[in-house]
């Protein structure tokens, strides 16, 4: 059974940092296709970024130049820097594994002007 542990969010005001986590458990080829999504409250889950083997990363646009997607594979792990943050970027933080289509439990990041 796949499991992925998300970790990292929290409260921070404008301008901060953050540096979100997700550990996949169970099966390591699934963490060779991921993605973070994120909800607002009141609106649809996005898709934020996403990395796969020898596949460059993407961002969505309101995103790009501030949030940097990576992997540690000899850990399982996934992370998303998130820098220059905004009131905008609150919502709660979702990793998923595109592999096995499995989604993590998701983390609350919230950002005051």
């Amino acid at each position: 059974q796949v499991q992925l542990v998300e970790f990292g969010g929290g409260s921070v005001q404008a301008g901060g940092s953050l540096r979100l986590s997700c550990t996949v458990y169970g099966h390591s080829s699934c963490s060779y296709d991921m993605s973070w999504y994120r909800q607002a409250p009141g609106k649809e889950r996005e898709a934020v970024s996403r990395i796969a083997t020898n596949v460059a990363p993407t961002y969505a646009d309101s995103v790009k130049g501030r949030f940097t997607i990576s992997q540690d594979k000899h850990e399982n792990t996934l992370y998303l820097q998130m820098n220059s943050l905004k009131p905008e970027d609150t919502g709660m933080y979702y990793c998923r594994t595109e592999s096995c289509r499995v989604w993590g439990q998701g983390t609350q990041v919230t950002v005051s002007s």
